[in-house]
């Protein structure tokens, strides 16, 4: 049988791969046509301009469709009726190269904004989706009666279910805007993360040409409440919970954390601002575990739960850190990115009790009104030691910092029982 694979490979790991540096890019332009299109296509190597693939981790998985013959190699998505259902119009930030370095600001737009390129036959693609969709979350019922919310027929349906719109959103790195971010040099930004992945891409160090980065990492999804035209007006009030992935308890409502509590929490102030006229949104990023991944998640609860005196509070951290090396590895410097492209400065009510995430946000421009903790009637037993563990560490606590009695008695014991 005859390969379905080429005997001749092209390599990429230097300029004559596919050109000096393909399809021109100039990052932070003011406009789409000076800005041109990110191209990282499979198919048309000499118009590449970014190193990566499309569709992130699931770029694998089209290699094995590929490889099984399930999917032909030069398959270029039909863009017929995909636009976005809502617009999400430039705004002045996407012009400043420093203030959006993690996504393509013009993602969503690529079949409009880069008409007369892949009329020429560059394979640009979106890496931003725009949808309506309903949700419906089995505990919003309660907390929405709890809390005296009422069916409007606009946000909130009469069956419980809420009315969004979401906006799928693949990483985009501009390498020298992430250095920037970060405060390392490039170069050494290159390397490590050559390095790290096992040398997968090799354009990092050899291609300082190519300033266009789709790492091979789980993007985020965007839940907007109300209408979302009037998202960027500063008269609208904005209500925010950010949330980080936490498959355990997000979707099987695991109870020793209180990540789906704050998570419906989140969501249900954003129905009350979208219901007062404001806009929710909720951004929930896929970083599993801290973004250690849930392998090291696991092993962190075996140690946190089999060390002497159980599961404590002062020594939450200490746990992951002696599994993982690191406490948190989500670094919250790229998160302000998707305010910047929704074109928010200000966040009204923010749903979070992360001092990291709004250090973050405050280090780009983006103010914080009011902070919303979750209620104490939400948070689950077994993840009283998580909350006390937090507000000892500097995260937002209404009710201030726990004593040291209180974390050692955190889930009704001392240390020495």
């Amino acid at each position: 049988m005859e390969s379905p694979i080429p005997r001749h490979i092209r390599l990429t790991s230097h300029p004559g791969g596919f050109g000096q540096a393909g399809m021109p890019i100039r990052w932070g332009a003011p406009s789409a046509a000076e800005r041109g299109p990110v191209v990282a296509s499979p198919a048309e190597p000499h118009h590449r301009n970014a190193i990566g693939s499309y569709s992130g981790s699931y770029a694998i998985y089209r290699a094995l469709a590929v490889a099984t013959r399930a999917l032909s190699r030069d398959h270029r998505p039909d863009l017929t009726d995909t636009a976005p259902v809502v617009p999400i119009p430039p705004r002045p930030q996407w012009a400043d190269p420093a203030k959006i370095v993690s996504l393509d600001p013009y993602g969503h737009l690529v079949s409009e904004a880069f008409a007369e390129a892949i009329a020429q036959g560059i394979d640009a693609r979106p890496t931003i989706a725009i949808t309506r969709a309903r949700i419906n979350l089995p505990e919003i019922p309660t907390r929405l009666r709890l809390s005296g919310l009422k069916p409007d027929g606009r946000v909130l349906l009469g069956n419980g279910e809420i009315r969004v719109t979401k906006a799928a959103i693949d990483p985009v790195w501009h390498l020298p805007g992430i250095a920037r971010r970060f405060g390392v040099e490039e170069s050494e930004l290159r390397r490590t993360l050559f390095e790290q992945t096992g040398g997968m891409f090799p354009e990092l160090v050899t291609r300082p040409d190519l300033e266009i980065f789709l790492p091979p990492i789980g993007g985020q999804t965007i839940y907007l409440f109300g209408e979302v035209e009037r998202i960027a007006d500063p008269g609208t009030v904005i209500a925010c919970r950010v949330h980080d992935e936490c498959n355990g308890s997000d979707v099987f409502g695991s109870d020793i954390c209180t990540c789906r509590p704050y998570l419906v929490h989140g969501v249900e102030v954003c129905v009350e601002t979208a219901q007062q006229g404001g806009v929710g949104i909720v951004v929930y990023n896929r970083k599993e575990g801290r973004a250690l991944g849930e392998v090291t998640k696991f092993l962190v609860y075996n140690a946190r739960k089999r060390q002497p005196g159980g599961d404590r509070a002062d020594t939450y951290f200490r746990r992951t850190e002696c599994v993982a090396g690191v406490q948190d590895m989500r670094f919250q410097e790229l998160m302000p990115d998707v305010f910047h492209w929704l074109g928010v400065t200000r966040i009204d009510r923010w749903v979070s009790m992360s001092n990291m995430k709004q250090g973050a946000l405050a280090e780009q421009g983006i103010g914080i009104g009011e902070q919303v903790a979750i209620p104490p009637d939400l948070v689950p037993p077994d993840a009283s030691v998580e909350i006390a563990a937090k507000k000892a560490a500097g995260y937002f606590a209404p009710d201030g910092r726990p004593s040291a009695r209180q974390l050692r008695r955190a889930k009704g014991r001392s240390l020495d029982e």
